[in-house]
């Protein structure tokens, strides 16, 4: 599909390390124009006043909230958890019916009363989680077409829903064991203590220990048949995310039949790279919309490697991804040269 015209685009809350990535990746999107980039703090200055490498890429300056009007085709919200929800309803308000990409976890889950035990807050909306579309592009993307509303997978449930989910096709009922890591960039660009750089440098420090947030959208994608106990810790490192689960397979599944599901699950999705036989490393993911899947079957027991750029796979380049199967574009336009 060639629009007729660019499809304009505002990003909402976009002072952010995941509003950065959302610009760059925006500003050479052929289909797009990126219209408006909104900051309460930062009105009327450039956008690269808070992200320093977009200087010289792009003249916007930030727009007050207030300021932004309806005059855009798609909007990416990159409000807090908690606040997402008010942008959203803000937007429809004032009139806006167009695609909106929530990036915040306020439309991922189904059960308004689970955002109370997991976060912390009451859904200021809860019917309008019926009409979000949970937004994970390499598992069913038909169900994106035309969406109106799209609710981006969290960073670390990516990267889990991804790698246990051709299982969960196979095994009605199985338990697994996930350690993962994740850079400092995951806990947002505003300082604290645990991402301190003289207390973050060559540490490793587990959180949120069998509770962290991101369970329940793993679980939603996986079904009732999956257990999943999850170890998340914070490494040593800026950005991206690496992990294992650890299953124990049924009596008589081979490694052959572990590599044909996942090869029928993400052979042809173009942004998830396949390692039958090898876990797969950090580094070769770190500024790229891939994720990394690789596993080793020994003794009927199936370890799962994964690998992903939180700030892209994990947050903006699947929002672009999820933006190209709403509107009927190439699945990976704008994101592939990278």
């Amino acid at each position: 599909m060639t629009p007729a015209r660019p499809f304009r685009v505002a990003i909402l809350h976009g002072a952010g390390y995941v509003g950065g990535e959302l610009v760059r990746l925006l500003v050479q999107h052929p289909p797009v124009r990126l219209a408006a980039v909104t900051s309460r703090g930062l009105a009327g200055e450039p956008v690269w006043k808070a992200h320093p490498a977009l200087r010289g890429v792009t003249n916007l300056t930030f727009t007050a909230p207030e300021e932004l009007g309806t005059d855009f085709d798609v909007a990416f919200v990159c409000a807090e958890h908690g606040q997402g929800a008010v942008a959203v309803g803000a937007l429809r308000d004032a009139g806006f019916a167009r695609l909106i990409i929530d990036l915040s976890a306020d439309h991922r889950l189904t059960d308004a009363a689970a955002y109370a035990t997991w976060f912390g807050f009451e859904h200021p909306a809860p019917e309008r989680l019926a009409e979000a579309i949970y937004g994970l592009p390499d598992i069913g993307p038909e169900r994106l077409y035309g969406a109106r509303l799209i609710a981006n997978p969290g960073c670390f449930a990516t990267g889990l829903a991804l790698a246990l989910w051709p299982i969960a096709q196979h095994v009605a009922d199985f338990d697994a064991h996930v350690t993962a890591l994740t850079g400092a960039s995951g806990s947002g660009a505003r300082p604290s203590a645990t991402t301190h750089f003289p207390s973050r440098d060559g540490n490793v420090r587990a959180y949120k220990v069998l509770a962290h947030q991101h369970l329940p959208e793993v679980q939603q994608v996986l079904g009732a048949g999956a257990r999943v106990r999850f170890v998340p810790a914070s490494g040593p490192w800026t950005r991206g995310i690496w992990g294992t689960a650890h299953v124990a397979l049924p009596d008589g599944v081979s490694a052959a039949d572990v590599d044909g599901w996942y090869t029928a699950a993400y052979g042809a999705r173009p942004l998830v790279r396949l390692s039958p036989g090898v876990l797969p490393e950090l580094l070769p993911v770190v500024g790229t919309p891939f994720a990394d899947l690789g596993w080793v079957v020994k003794d009927e027991h199936l370890v799962v490697g994964f690998a992903l750029d939180n700030l892209l796979k994990g947050a903006a380049s699947q929002a672009v991804h999820n933006l190209n199967l709403a509107l009927g574009l190439p699945e990976t336009a704008g994101l592939l040269p990278f």
